[in-house]
């Protein structure tokens, strides 16, 4: 018997926002009924850009309908940019905690957002999943090695036990867990190995790396949304910018800086950047 919070039954005996929008502007499918769970969100913006409409379709188990009925609810009134931050951890805080069993729920919450998300962004086509192509691990959920590595790169996890909440992969026969041992060792290696890296790279080809993220990711995010973004200068591990168009007045664009502009450069680049804002 899963030890539920109070909200986690609240929601799932009582969940929110179930069904399908008409004329969604955002629609994203995660998991497989083969597998025993999955989940459909879809929404829709107002004038403001911001998420009016948000429901959820799910085939799964009482934490799948609860982390899909906050997740909607967690969604209401926020941004595209606001939206795509809400991480599977923030899931689990909202309902109040989650079996450690049951994680999985709210990595697929956040995978059908993230994948709604892609929809809206690519002008109303589903996003082509090359990333979940690659060689099947787990047999039991179909569970592909190229998952599990992105897990592990997102979820920060450093045992198979982490993956295995995170993924569901093992958690059937258990005939996988010595392969996603290997792989878990193998991407840690490779991660260390790049932080190692980062502390050999000069500045220059830091600079070089800041501009490439600046220009291939961050820009064309921010200019679908009629905003747009500057490289100012670089001094040490200090990228100062300056942000333009409709993000140069915006409210949140504290809030973009922070937990987009610089997350994105902390990823992509080094972990040691950080981000001054330049006023127009």
């Amino acid at each position: 018997m899963w030890d539920y919070t109070d909200k986690v039954k609240d929601h799932f005996l009582h969940p929110r926002n179930i069904g399908v929008v008409e004329n969604p502007d955002g629609v994203g499918m995660e998991g497989s009924l083969a597998c025993g769970d999955a989940l459909k969100i879809s929404f829709k913006l107002d004038a403001d850009k911001r998420i009016s409409e948000a429901k959820f379709q799910t085939f799964g188990c009482a934490s799948a309908i609860a982390s899909a009925s906050i997740l909607t609810e967690m969604m209401l009134g926020k941004s595209i940019e606001e939206a795509a931050k809400i991480t599977n951890q923030d899931i689990v805080n909202e309902l109040g905690g989650l079996p450690k069993e049951k994680i999985h729920c709210s990595v697929m919450g956040q995978e059908a957002l993230e994948a709604a998300i892609a929809y809206y962004r690519n002008g109303g086509k589903p996003e082509e999943k090359q990333s979940q192509t690659g060689r099947l691990v787990c047999n039991c959920f179909g569970i592909t090695e190229t998952e599990i590595v992105d897990a592990i790169l997102s979820g920060h996890l450093t045992t198979v036990e982490q993956v295995t909440e995170q993924t569901k992969a093992g958690s059937g026969c258990g005939s996988c867990l010595d392969d996603i041992e290997e792989i878990l060792k193998r991407v840690t290696t490779e991660m260390q190995q790049k932080e190692e890296d980062d502390q050999a790279m000069t500045n220059i080809e830091k600079i070089e790396k800041i501009k490439n993220v600046i220009e291939t990711v961050i820009r064309p995010a921010l200019q679908h949304d009629g905003g747009d973004i500057k490289l100012i200068d670089v001094v040490g591990d200090v990228v100062k910018v300056q942000l333009q168009g409709a993000c140069a007045g915006c409210p949140m664009s504290a809030m973009t800086l922070s937990h987009f502009v610089e997350q994105k450069l902390k990823e992509q680049v080094s972990e040691s950047i950080t981000l001054e804002a330049v006023r127009p």
